[in-house]
């Protein structure tokens, strides 16, 4: 397959495991690779640079500033932005070129799928569109709080057929381990922003979210795995604004 004026950047640490598996997935068709790398201590690099990646090492800034330090560094006339656990399906990767071709819009949405305990699932978080294939002439930035950053642009938007694969968790213990640092992330984003802490969002937002995933998305659907996930964005969304009031609570003391 022809190589199309597309960058695909990423920032990274420590994804030995899954960077090959993104980059097999785009390699056909990326005129460029950019990669941020926070330092590294596994062969993230090695691998990278395999697939002939620009790499460029940055100390941590945070998922928004360093994404943004991501897309700065990119040369070609459109740019994908991925994480090193996403993979693009072939379809997706058509639609790419196809969009390419035709020029129709200055950005486009694409649907996330997840992959969970070794499954695709077909319902919860479904449909999950994000922001990531754009042109670099529409201003392309990254905004928002920590772990829920958004991409925007200035111009027209469309959606792309295919899916992006997401790769979600090694495990349980993986996942757990993730949930605790997202959602205290997330609060000191919330704080910072301004956001405070209320006794209706600790009570009500953690069956909200439950509610969301499993019964309006159709998780049940997808089995125990719905359930797992249902449950654990009830846990994060609990952590996240007890979080918000410790960090609340201790600037009190």
């Amino acid at each position: 397959m022809q190589k199309l004026p597309l960058s695909v950047c990423l920032i990274s640490f420590n994804e030995e495991a899954n960077i090959a598996r993104t980059l097999d997935s785009i390699k056909d068709i990326a005129s460029e690779i950019v990669l941020v790398d926070s330092h590294s201590t596994d062969k993230t690099r090695d691998i990278a640079a395999s697939y002939d990646a620009k790499i460029f090492e940055q100390e941590w800034n945070g998922y928004v500033a360093q994404k943004n330090i991501a897309l700065a560094k990119c040369t070609q006339e459109y740019i994908l932005s991925l994480d090193c656990d996403e993979v693009v399906s072939n379809e997706l990767r058509n639609s790419i070129v196809k969009a390419i071709d035709d020029a129709e819009a200055e950005g486009f949405y694409i649907n996330r799928k997840m992959i969970y305990l070794g499954k695709l699932l077909q319902y919860t978080w479904q449909p999950e569109w994000k922001l990531r294939f754009v042109k670099r002439a529409a201003k392309p930035e990254w905004q928002g709080y920590e772990v829920h950053e958004t991409l925007k642009i200035q111009g027209k938007t469309k959606k792309l057929r295919g899916d992006l694969y997401h790769y979600s968790y090694n495990d349980l213990e993986d996942q757990l381990k993730r949930t605790l640092m997202y959602s205290k992330l997330s609060a000191a984003s919330y704080h910072k922003m301004g956001r405070r802490f209320r006794v209706y969002n600790l009570t009500f937002n953690p069956l909200i979210a439950f509610i969301k995933l499993y019964v309006l998305q159709k998780g049940f659907l997808d089995g125990v795995r719905g359930l797992s996930v249902a449950a654990f964005q009830a846990f994060y969304t609990f952590l996240k604004y007890m979080f918000l009031w410790e960090i609340e609570y201790m600037r009190r003391r």
